[in-house]
């Protein structure tokens, strides 16, 4: 159980329930840290500009970005 209540999307922003749309559909569910990031748009806003920015970066083969990220997740005890 975090320390922040997650923001349910009822209570949230216009903005935040637009991510939330995008992350439900990306992901397929809304993930915990974007319903806690939530609570502070700007916040928010810069995570998902960050997200974009790793992206868009192709200086690095997409495969390896995949094996890192579940090298990281693996290491983190990620679960998804």
């Amino acid at each position: 159980m975090p320390r922040i209540a997650p923001l349910e999307a009822s209570d949230a922003s216009l903005f935040a329930r637009f991510v939330y749309w995008m992350t439900k559909r990306k992901i397929g569910r809304v993930i915990l840290p974007v319903k806690i990031t939530a609570h502070h748009p700007r916040l928010l806003r810069g995570m998902g500009e960050m997200e974009q920015a790793q992206l868009a970066v192709h200086s690095v083969p997409e495969t390896l970005k995949e094996l890192a990220c579940i090298r990281v997740a693996m290491l983190v005890g990620c679960p998804f």
